[in-house]
Protein backbone atom coordinates (compact mmCIF):
# COMPACT_ATOMS: atom_id res chain seq x y z
CA UNK A 1 0.00 0.00 0.00
CA UNK A 2 1.34 4.06 -0.68
CA UNK A 3 0.76 6.39 2.15
CA UNK A 4 -0.82 9.62 0.61
CA UNK A 5 -0.33 13.02 1.71
CA UNK A 6 -1.98 16.39 0.63
CA UNK A 7 -1.06 19.88 1.91
CA UNK A 8 -4.19 21.63 1.73
CA UNK A 9 -3.41 24.76 3.15
CA UNK A 10 -0.46 26.54 5.38
CA UNK A 11 2.25 25.96 2.80
CA UNK A 12 1.48 29.35 0.35
CA UNK A 13 1.18 31.48 3.52
CA UNK A 14 1.43 32.03 7.32
CA UNK A 15 -1.70 30.62 8.85
CA UNK A 16 -4.94 28.50 7.72
CA UNK A 17 -2.92 24.88 8.44
CA UNK A 18 -4.43 22.23 7.35
CA UNK A 19 -2.99 18.43 5.89
CA UNK A 20 -4.42 15.32 4.85
CA UNK A 21 -2.77 12.11 4.63
CA UNK A 22 -4.16 8.71 3.55
CA UNK A 23 -3.14 5.22 4.24
CA UNK A 24 -5.42 2.84 1.59
CA UNK A 25 -9.13 4.18 2.30
CA UNK A 26 -8.25 5.86 5.39
CA UNK A 27 -7.60 9.31 5.65
CA UNK A 28 -7.23 11.46 8.89
CA UNK A 29 -7.16 15.36 8.35
CA UNK A 30 -4.48 17.22 10.64
CA UNK A 31 -5.87 20.60 11.69
CA UNK A 32 -8.10 23.13 10.11
CA UNK A 33 -6.94 26.47 11.02
CA UNK A 34 -8.15 30.61 10.01
CA UNK A 35 -5.74 32.42 8.02
CA UNK A 36 -5.99 35.36 11.09
CA UNK A 37 -4.91 38.71 8.63
CA UNK A 38 -7.55 37.18 6.07
CA UNK A 39 -10.16 36.95 8.62
CA UNK A 40 -9.00 40.30 9.89
CA UNK A 41 -9.19 42.17 6.71
CA UNK A 42 -12.81 40.86 6.30
CA UNK A 43 -13.82 42.33 9.38
CA UNK A 44 -11.90 45.29 8.93
CA UNK A 45 -13.88 45.77 5.47
CA UNK A 46 -17.37 46.06 7.67
CA UNK A 47 -17.91 41.89 7.58
CA UNK A 48 -19.59 40.15 10.81
CA UNK A 49 -18.56 37.41 12.14
CA UNK A 50 -22.11 36.20 12.90
CA UNK A 51 -22.96 36.02 9.15
CA UNK A 52 -19.80 33.73 8.29
CA UNK A 53 -20.27 30.59 6.81
CA UNK A 54 -17.66 27.83 4.68
CA UNK A 55 -18.91 29.55 1.22
CA UNK A 56 -18.15 33.29 2.95
CA UNK A 57 -14.61 32.09 4.60
CA UNK A 58 -13.27 30.37 1.25
CA UNK A 59 -14.28 33.33 -0.73
CA UNK A 60 -12.09 35.25 1.46
CA UNK A 61 -9.08 33.56 1.77
CA UNK A 62 -9.81 32.87 5.93
CA UNK A 63 -9.92 28.70 5.88
CA UNK A 64 -8.36 26.51 4.03
CA UNK A 65 -10.30 25.82 0.02
CA UNK A 66 -10.79 22.01 0.82
CA UNK A 67 -11.97 20.87 -2.82
CA UNK A 68 -8.53 19.96 -3.42
CA UNK A 69 -9.49 16.73 -1.61
CA UNK A 70 -12.82 16.23 -2.41
CA UNK A 71 -12.40 12.97 -3.92
CA UNK A 72 -10.99 12.12 -0.13
CA UNK A 73 -14.19 13.17 1.28
CA UNK A 74 -15.75 9.90 2.86
CA UNK A 75 -12.57 8.28 3.42
CA UNK A 76 -11.85 10.73 5.91
CA UNK A 77 -11.77 8.98 9.50
CA UNK A 78 -11.19 11.89 11.75
CA UNK A 79 -9.60 15.78 12.12
CA UNK A 80 -7.39 15.95 14.64
CA UNK A 81 -6.26 19.48 15.75
CA UNK A 82 -2.80 19.64 16.86
CA UNK A 83 -3.31 22.57 19.54
CA UNK A 84 -6.22 25.36 20.49
CA UNK A 85 -4.46 28.41 18.50
CA UNK A 86 -7.09 29.64 15.95
CA UNK A 87 -4.80 29.27 12.71
CA UNK A 88 -4.94 25.34 13.77
CA UNK A 89 -8.64 24.76 14.70
CA UNK A 90 -10.31 27.87 13.76
CA UNK A 91 -11.98 26.93 10.59
CA UNK A 92 -12.81 23.76 12.29
CA UNK A 93 -16.40 25.07 13.31
CA UNK A 94 -16.97 26.01 9.64
CA UNK A 95 -15.17 22.90 8.07
CA UNK A 96 -15.64 20.16 9.77
CA UNK A 97 -19.03 19.24 8.88
CA UNK A 98 -18.31 18.52 5.14
CA UNK A 99 -17.03 14.96 6.61
CA UNK A 100 -18.53 12.61 8.46
CA UNK A 101 -15.55 12.49 10.89
CA UNK A 102 -14.82 13.02 14.65
CA UNK A 103 -12.50 15.60 15.72
CA UNK A 104 -9.62 14.44 17.98
CA UNK A 105 -7.85 16.36 20.33
CA UNK A 106 -6.17 17.19 23.65
CA UNK A 107 -8.59 18.00 26.45
CA UNK A 108 -7.48 21.65 26.57
CA UNK A 109 -7.73 21.92 22.80
CA UNK A 110 -11.24 20.43 22.79
CA UNK A 111 -12.87 22.58 25.89
CA UNK A 112 -11.37 25.62 23.36
CA UNK A 113 -13.14 24.71 20.60
CA UNK A 114 -16.23 24.02 22.40
CA UNK A 115 -16.14 27.36 23.63
CA UNK A 116 -15.95 28.73 20.31
CA UNK A 117 -18.99 26.63 18.91
CA UNK A 118 -21.40 27.77 21.77
CA UNK A 119 -20.27 31.65 21.45
CA UNK A 120 -20.72 31.46 18.03
CA UNK A 121 -23.71 29.68 18.31
CA UNK A 122 -22.87 27.16 15.17
CA UNK A 123 -24.82 24.37 14.42
CA UNK A 124 -22.12 21.00 14.99
CA UNK A 125 -22.66 18.01 14.50
CA UNK A 126 -19.74 16.25 14.44
CA UNK A 127 -18.57 14.24 17.46
CA UNK A 128 -15.65 16.34 19.92
CA UNK A 129 -13.67 13.44 21.57
CA UNK A 130 -10.99 14.21 24.36
CA UNK A 131 -7.87 12.15 24.03
CA UNK A 132 -4.86 13.26 26.65
CA UNK A 133 -1.52 13.04 25.51
CA UNK A 134 0.35 9.75 26.07
CA UNK A 135 -2.39 7.76 24.57
CA UNK A 136 -3.71 5.52 21.25
CA UNK A 137 -6.96 6.00 19.91
CA UNK A 138 -7.82 3.48 17.12
CA UNK A 139 -9.49 4.77 14.26
CA UNK A 140 -10.19 2.24 11.76
CA UNK A 141 -8.85 -1.36 11.34
CA UNK A 142 -5.48 -0.25 10.20
CA UNK A 143 -4.81 3.52 11.44
CA UNK A 144 -4.39 4.67 15.14
CA UNK A 145 -3.95 8.27 16.27
CA UNK A 146 -1.21 9.07 19.15
CA UNK A 147 -0.82 12.10 20.49
CA UNK A 148 2.55 12.95 21.94
CA UNK A 149 2.93 15.94 24.70
CA UNK A 150 5.20 19.00 22.79
CA UNK A 151 5.65 22.56 24.67
CA UNK A 152 4.49 25.05 22.29
CA UNK A 153 2.75 28.76 23.75
CA UNK A 154 -0.51 27.22 25.10
CA UNK A 155 -1.44 24.03 26.96
CA UNK A 156 -1.87 20.54 26.22
CA UNK A 157 0.18 20.92 22.69
CA UNK A 158 1.08 17.37 21.02
CA UNK A 159 3.00 15.94 17.96
CA UNK A 160 0.47 13.95 16.14
CA UNK A 161 1.65 10.58 15.24
CA UNK A 162 -0.48 8.76 12.45
CA UNK A 163 0.55 4.97 13.09
CA UNK A 164 -0.28 2.88 10.06
CA UNK A 165 0.85 -0.74 8.58
CA UNK A 166 3.26 1.50 6.67
CA UNK A 167 4.56 3.08 9.48
CA UNK A 168 4.27 6.76 10.89
CA UNK A 169 3.12 10.19 9.64
CA UNK A 170 4.42 12.79 12.34
CA UNK A 171 2.78 16.03 12.24
CA UNK A 172 4.79 18.12 14.09
CA UNK A 173 3.26 21.98 13.83
CA UNK A 174 3.35 24.12 16.21
CA UNK A 175 6.55 22.88 18.79
CA UNK A 176 9.48 24.35 20.94
CA UNK A 177 11.94 22.17 22.85
CA UNK A 178 11.42 23.95 26.45
CA UNK A 179 13.13 21.40 29.17
CA UNK A 180 12.23 24.16 32.17
CA UNK A 181 8.26 25.00 31.28
CA UNK A 182 6.69 27.05 33.38
CA UNK A 183 3.44 25.33 33.40
CA UNK A 184 3.24 21.71 32.36
CA UNK A 185 5.93 18.92 31.99
CA UNK A 186 8.60 19.27 29.13
CA UNK A 187 8.32 17.26 25.78
CA UNK A 188 8.09 13.72 25.91
CA UNK A 189 11.26 13.59 24.38
CA UNK A 190 11.41 9.30 25.66
CA UNK A 191 8.32 8.66 23.21
CA UNK A 192 9.86 10.53 20.34
CA UNK A 193 13.40 8.50 20.46
CA UNK A 194 11.16 5.39 20.50
CA UNK A 195 9.26 6.20 17.70
CA UNK A 196 13.57 7.13 15.60
CA UNK A 197 14.87 3.92 17.28
CA UNK A 198 11.61 1.69 15.90
CA UNK A 199 12.63 3.37 12.62
CA UNK A 200 8.68 3.60 11.46
CA UNK A 201 8.86 7.33 10.91
CA UNK A 202 7.80 7.62 7.39
CA UNK A 203 7.81 11.05 7.11
CA UNK A 204 7.18 14.34 9.39
CA UNK A 205 5.83 18.01 9.01
CA UNK A 206 8.25 20.27 10.96
CA UNK A 207 7.28 23.54 12.05
CA UNK A 208 10.12 25.32 9.96
CA UNK A 209 8.73 28.68 10.80
CA UNK A 210 11.73 30.09 12.23
CA UNK A 211 14.38 27.86 10.67
CA UNK A 212 16.25 31.27 9.59
CA UNK A 213 16.75 31.53 12.96
CA UNK A 214 20.21 29.99 13.98
CA UNK A 215 19.97 29.46 17.78
CA UNK A 216 17.35 27.33 20.21
CA UNK A 217 14.59 28.73 21.11
CA UNK A 218 14.69 30.51 24.53
CA UNK A 219 12.59 28.39 27.64
CA UNK A 220 9.39 30.33 28.93
CA UNK A 221 11.13 30.80 32.54
CA UNK A 222 13.17 33.34 30.33
CA UNK A 223 10.05 35.77 29.78
CA UNK A 224 8.91 34.94 33.54
CA UNK A 225 12.27 36.33 34.19
CA UNK A 226 11.74 39.33 31.59
CA UNK A 227 8.18 40.05 33.22
CA UNK A 228 9.70 39.71 37.14
CA UNK A 229 12.03 42.75 36.63
CA UNK A 230 9.39 45.11 34.97
CA UNK A 231 6.53 44.17 37.26
CA UNK A 232 8.81 44.22 40.67
CA UNK A 233 10.59 47.53 40.09
CA UNK A 234 10.17 49.84 42.40
CA UNK A 235 9.79 52.73 39.89
CA UNK A 236 5.91 51.17 39.43
CA UNK A 237 4.79 51.23 42.88
CA UNK A 238 2.36 54.47 42.64
CA UNK A 239 1.53 53.95 38.87
CA UNK A 240 -0.90 51.45 37.11
CA UNK A 241 0.57 48.20 35.40
CA UNK A 242 -0.88 47.44 32.27
CA UNK A 243 0.12 44.58 29.98
CA UNK A 244 -0.69 42.09 27.19
CA UNK A 245 -0.08 38.79 25.86
CA UNK A 246 -1.30 36.02 23.59
CA UNK A 247 -4.93 35.18 25.34
CA UNK A 248 -4.34 31.77 24.99
CA UNK A 249 -0.57 31.88 26.62
CA UNK A 250 -1.92 30.18 29.79
CA UNK A 251 1.65 30.09 31.35
CA UNK A 252 2.07 33.61 30.36
CA UNK A 253 -1.22 34.73 32.27
CA UNK A 254 0.23 32.44 34.95
CA UNK A 255 3.38 34.46 35.14
CA UNK A 256 1.75 38.30 35.39
CA UNK A 257 -0.64 36.36 37.54
CA UNK A 258 1.63 35.97 40.49
CA UNK A 259 3.94 38.85 39.92
CA UNK A 260 0.73 41.06 40.28
CA UNK A 261 -0.40 38.98 43.79
CA UNK A 262 3.43 39.75 44.72
CA UNK A 263 3.37 43.20 44.76
CA UNK A 264 -0.03 43.01 46.48
CA UNK A 265 -2.35 44.26 43.59
CA UNK A 266 -5.43 43.08 42.54
CA UNK A 267 -5.24 40.79 38.91
CA UNK A 268 -7.97 41.99 36.10
CA UNK A 269 -8.23 40.21 33.02
CA UNK A 270 -10.36 42.84 30.22
CA UNK A 271 -11.25 41.04 26.95
CA UNK A 272 -13.40 38.20 25.46
CA UNK A 273 -10.68 35.90 24.25
CA UNK A 274 -8.93 36.61 27.51
CA UNK A 275 -12.21 35.16 29.22
CA UNK A 276 -12.66 32.20 26.88
CA UNK A 277 -8.80 31.04 27.12
CA UNK A 278 -8.82 31.59 31.16
CA UNK A 279 -11.92 29.85 31.73
CA UNK A 280 -10.82 26.84 29.97
CA UNK A 281 -7.74 26.51 31.33
CA UNK A 282 -9.39 26.25 35.23
CA UNK A 283 -12.47 24.12 34.46
CA UNK A 284 -9.58 21.55 33.56
CA UNK A 285 -7.54 22.14 36.53
CA UNK A 286 -4.84 23.63 34.20
CA UNK A 287 -4.18 27.05 36.42
CA UNK A 288 -6.02 28.76 38.63
CA UNK A 289 -7.82 32.13 37.91
CA UNK A 290 -10.21 32.21 40.74
CA UNK A 291 -8.56 35.38 42.50
CA UNK A 292 -8.38 37.01 39.23
CA UNK A 293 -11.47 39.21 38.36
CA UNK A 294 -11.71 37.99 34.25
CA UNK A 295 -14.37 40.07 32.47
CA UNK A 296 -15.63 39.81 28.96
CA UNK A 297 -18.62 42.03 27.94
CA UNK A 298 -17.95 46.03 27.27
CA UNK A 299 -20.65 47.38 29.83
CA UNK A 300 -18.68 45.17 32.36
CA UNK A 301 -15.30 46.34 31.44
CA UNK A 302 -16.45 50.09 31.83
CA UNK A 303 -17.44 49.72 35.04
CA UNK A 304 -14.45 47.93 36.08
CA UNK A 305 -12.26 50.37 34.38
CA UNK A 306 -14.26 53.51 36.15
CA UNK A 307 -13.57 51.42 39.57
CA UNK A 308 -9.80 51.00 38.70
CA UNK A 309 -9.65 54.49 38.15
CA UNK A 310 -11.73 55.93 41.21
CA UNK A 311 -9.82 53.68 43.39
CA UNK A 312 -6.22 54.01 42.33
CA UNK A 313 -4.79 52.14 39.17
CA UNK A 314 -1.35 51.17 41.12
CA UNK A 315 -3.39 49.43 43.01
CA UNK A 316 -3.84 47.09 40.06
CA UNK A 317 -2.15 44.90 37.93
CA UNK A 318 -4.63 44.84 34.72
CA UNK A 319 -3.80 42.53 31.31
CA UNK A 320 -6.10 43.10 28.37
CA UNK A 321 -6.49 42.74 24.69
CA UNK A 322 -4.84 44.77 22.26
CA UNK A 323 -1.12 43.49 21.81
CA UNK A 324 -1.91 43.01 18.04
CA UNK A 325 -2.62 46.79 17.74
CA UNK A 326 -5.94 45.48 17.37
CA UNK A 327 -8.90 48.38 16.44
CA UNK A 328 -11.54 46.32 18.48
CA UNK A 329 -9.08 45.73 21.70
CA UNK A 330 -10.01 46.87 25.14
CA UNK A 331 -6.21 48.79 24.67
CA UNK A 332 -7.79 50.33 21.45
CA UNK A 333 -10.37 51.33 23.25
CA UNK A 334 -9.26 53.34 26.38
CA UNK A 335 -6.50 55.11 24.06
CA UNK A 336 -9.25 56.32 21.92
CA UNK A 337 -11.30 57.29 24.72
CA UNK A 338 -14.13 55.01 24.93
CA UNK A 339 -13.86 53.18 28.11
CA UNK A 340 -13.69 55.59 31.49
CA UNK A 341 -9.85 55.04 31.95
CA UNK A 342 -6.83 57.61 31.04
CA UNK A 343 -2.99 56.59 31.37
CA UNK A 344 -1.01 58.60 33.53
CA UNK A 345 2.40 60.12 33.30
CA UNK A 346 4.68 56.66 34.48
CA UNK A 347 2.10 54.24 34.03
CA UNK A 348 3.77 51.02 32.64
CA UNK A 349 2.45 49.35 29.54
CA UNK A 350 4.39 46.11 29.27
CA UNK A 351 3.92 44.11 25.41
CA UNK A 352 4.04 40.77 26.18
CA UNK A 353 3.97 39.15 22.75
CA UNK A 354 5.67 39.74 19.65
CA UNK A 355 3.53 41.62 16.51
CA UNK A 356 2.40 39.22 13.90
CA UNK A 357 4.44 40.93 11.18
CA UNK A 358 1.67 41.57 8.70
CA UNK A 359 1.60 45.71 7.46
CA UNK A 360 -1.89 46.47 9.59
CA UNK A 361 -0.68 45.25 12.78
CA UNK A 362 2.74 47.10 12.24
CA UNK A 363 0.70 49.92 11.66
CA UNK A 364 -1.58 49.93 14.09
CA UNK A 365 1.29 49.01 16.82
CA UNK A 366 3.05 51.79 15.86
CA UNK A 367 0.02 54.12 16.26
CA UNK A 368 -0.72 52.77 19.61
CA UNK A 369 3.04 53.04 21.22
CA UNK A 370 2.79 56.58 19.54
CA UNK A 371 -0.30 57.13 21.96
CA UNK A 372 1.12 56.03 24.90
CA UNK A 373 4.64 57.80 24.70
CA UNK A 374 2.71 60.88 23.95
CA UNK A 375 0.78 60.49 27.46
CA UNK A 376 4.31 59.68 29.18
CA UNK A 377 3.45 55.62 29.71
CA UNK A 378 6.67 53.83 30.16
CA UNK A 379 6.70 51.48 27.44
CA UNK A 380 8.19 47.86 27.74
CA UNK A 381 8.34 46.23 24.57
CA UNK A 382 9.20 42.32 23.17
CA UNK A 383 8.85 40.93 27.25
CA UNK A 384 8.42 37.54 25.58
CA UNK A 385 9.63 34.35 23.98
CA UNK A 386 8.34 32.44 21.12
CA UNK A 387 6.46 29.05 21.42
CA UNK A 388 8.40 28.39 18.01
CA UNK A 389 11.54 26.29 17.68
CA UNK A 390 14.24 27.61 15.79
CA UNK A 391 16.72 25.67 13.95
CA UNK A 392 18.85 23.80 16.56
CA UNK A 393 15.31 22.61 18.05
CA UNK A 394 14.68 21.33 14.64
CA UNK A 395 18.09 19.43 14.39
CA UNK A 396 17.72 18.02 17.95
CA UNK A 397 13.68 16.43 16.52
CA UNK A 398 14.91 15.42 13.80
CA UNK A 399 17.76 13.58 14.82
CA UNK A 400 15.34 12.19 17.49
CA UNK A 401 12.45 10.84 15.04
CA UNK A 402 14.89 9.78 12.58
CA UNK A 403 12.40 10.41 9.20
CA UNK A 404 12.58 9.11 5.88
CA UNK A 405 10.79 12.02 4.60
CA UNK A 406 10.77 15.67 5.41
CA UNK A 407 8.55 18.29 4.98
CA UNK A 408 8.90 21.96 6.11
CA UNK A 409 5.55 23.53 7.14
CA UNK A 410 4.14 26.20 8.82
CA UNK A 411 4.57 29.07 5.86
CA UNK A 412 5.64 29.84 2.46
CA UNK A 413 8.80 28.83 0.81
CA UNK A 414 10.63 31.48 1.27
CA UNK A 415 10.08 31.12 5.21
CA UNK A 416 10.50 27.20 5.73
CA UNK A 417 13.23 26.60 2.63
CA UNK A 418 16.06 27.55 5.12
CA UNK A 419 15.33 24.28 6.68
CA UNK A 420 16.49 22.47 3.54
CA UNK A 421 20.19 23.77 5.00
CA UNK A 422 20.00 21.63 7.65
CA UNK A 423 18.45 18.54 6.46
CA UNK A 424 21.37 18.59 3.77
CA UNK A 425 23.90 18.62 6.54
CA UNK A 426 22.00 15.81 8.00
CA UNK A 427 22.04 13.52 4.87
CA UNK A 428 18.89 14.17 3.54
CA UNK A 429 18.29 15.23 -0.24
CA UNK A 430 16.18 17.94 -0.90
CA UNK A 431 13.46 16.67 -3.80
CA UNK A 432 14.43 13.07 -2.72
CA UNK A 433 13.97 13.01 0.91
CA UNK A 434 12.95 16.70 1.76
CA UNK A 435 10.16 18.31 -0.36
CA UNK A 436 8.98 22.10 -0.66
CA UNK A 437 5.13 21.78 -0.90
CA UNK A 438 2.35 24.18 -1.66
CA UNK A 439 -1.10 24.35 -1.07
CA UNK A 440 -2.85 21.51 -3.29
CA UNK A 441 0.20 19.20 -3.52
CA UNK A 442 0.34 15.76 -3.30
CA UNK A 443 3.17 13.11 -2.23
CA UNK A 444 3.00 9.55 -2.30
CA UNK A 445 5.41 7.51 0.03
Amino acid sequence: MTLKICTVGGFSEVGKNMVAAKYNNDAVIFDMGFNMQKLMDFEEAGGERKVLNYEALVKAGAIPDDSIIDSWRSDVKAIVPSHCHLDHVGAIPYMAQNYNAPVISTPYTIEVLKNAIESEDIDFRNKLHSLPTGRKMKITKDVSIELIHITHSTPDSSLIAMHTPEGVILYANDFKLDDTPVLGQKPNYERLKELGEEGKVRAIFIDALYSHKHSKTASEKVARELLKEIILDRENTNNAIFATCFASHIARLKSLKEFGEKTNRKVVFLGRSLFKYSEAAQKLDIMNFKDVDIIAYRNKIEKELKKIHDKGSQKYLVVLTGGQGEKNSVLSKILAGNLHFKFKKEDAMIFSNRIIPVEPNIQNRKEMETKLKDKGVRIFTDAHVSGHGSIEDMRELIKLVNPEHIIPSHGHMKLVQPLTVLTEQLGFKLGKEVHLMQNGDELKI
